[in-house]
């Protein structure tokens, strides 16, 4: 079967999440093509994913998925290689909640207007299965734990807006034209890198989540880490999160693809691990894995953060049969390994 599916395309695809599924794909037999403006991301990437695939070369097109140009030329390329792009992952967005409030319109440009620039495209050349980008943040406010898909969905600043937005423009487009096959992959908390620690997490000025702050003060570039709230209803006080590790959420992407092509019919999960780590859990594992302290120091909570969110990964084991496989203690490791190798990132 693996020879009859045709090209992917990867949007974002030497971003974090899209790097990993990279190799997923290829491992999984299907030929990628990616595109990025590498605003946010490292062409040195491209050189490590040749490297772990044996040398294979890569297909990659650098330029912004507004450009109807560049992805015209995406699914050229494809067409001239023989294996004509059928299928797209779409992972380029702009992802940091804090400046999304501080700068909404280009949020809405850049993950909206890419959006519809990739769905224009893919009608033009005739695919019409997509794999969307969504995230947790469609939930806001859990009014339960864990949460399900069918969950009330509201979000609570303009990157989740764009997130939910986006999901809801696919829903409309599906509506429209039956022929749509879309995967919508609500990710909880992505962590952790590839064992081989040759890529991994590599954020541009402050971090945006918990792990690589952790991974900073291990390797020296922080003294301590910053714990925002102590009061929380959870049994250390400190904020819960479902961290899922990236690998786990590269193969999650490879097995939606695989059931849009299989089944014929959209599907909406959640890609996380259903288990909740508080903050210290996290810090304690690192300390673990990296043999470094992680000194704590407790500051007030911050607006808009919730005490605990974890998903219930059910759906997608029953649909799929796909689970995340990695623990705690894994993905720590793995993060550790990233870290200590390439202590300033791809640019180092």
């Amino acid at each position: 079967m693996g020879h009859s599916l045709g090209c992917v395309l990867l949007t974002g695809s030497t971003g974090y999440i899209a790097s990993h599924t990279w190799l997923a794909l290829e491992a999984a037999g299907r030929q990628v093509v990616g595109v990025d403006s590498l605003v946010n991301s490292s062409a040195v990437v491209l050189d490590r994913l040749v490297s772990l695939s044996g040398g294979q070369p890569k297909h990659f097109i650098k330029g912004d998925v507004r450009d109807a140009q560049v992805l015209d030329a995406c699914f050229d390329l494809a067409a001239k290689q023989g294996r004509p792009i059928t299928a797209v992952i779409h992972f380029a967005a702009l992802k940091a909640v804090g400046e999304s409030v501080e700068k909404p319109l280009e949020y809405f440009d850049n993950n909206i207007g890419g959006l519809i620039s990739v769905c224009r495209a893919m009608e033009r050349h005739g695919a019409r299965t997509l794999v969307f980008s969504s995230s947790a943040t469609v939930y806001g406010q859990p009014e339960r734990l864990p949460i399900t898909e069918d969950a009330a969905l509201r979000a609570t600043n303009p990157y989740g807006q764009t997130k939910l937005i986006g999901e809801e423009l696919l829903r409309e487009l599906e509506r429209s034209d039956p022929r749509w096959r879309i995967g919508w992959l609500r990710y909880f908390n992505p962590v952790g890198a590839h064992p081989s620690g040759q890529i991994g997490e590599d954020p541009r000025g402050i971090p945006n989540n918990l792990m690589p702050y952790v991974a900073q003060v291990a390797v020296g570039k922080r003294t301590h880490l910053n714990v925002f709230g102590q009061d929380y209803d959870t049994p250390d006080g400190t904020g819960v999160r479902d961290y899922i590790h990236v690998c786990d959420l590269a193969e999650g992407h490879v097995a939606a693809l695989r059931y849009l092509d299989e089944q014929q019919r959209s599907l909406t999960v959640n890609l996380g691990t259903g288990q909740g780590y508080s903050v210290v859990d996290v810090a304690q594992a690192y300390e673990r894995a990296s043999g470094k302290a992680i000194p704590l120091v407790y500051a007030p909570r911050r607006a808009g953060d919730v005490a605990a969110c974890y998903a219930d990964p059910t759906l997608a084991e029953t649909l799929m049969g796909w689970k995340a496989r990695r623990g705690l203690d894994d993905m720590c490791a793995d993060s550790w390994r990233w870290q200590s190798l390439n202590p300033q990132g791809f640019e180092g």
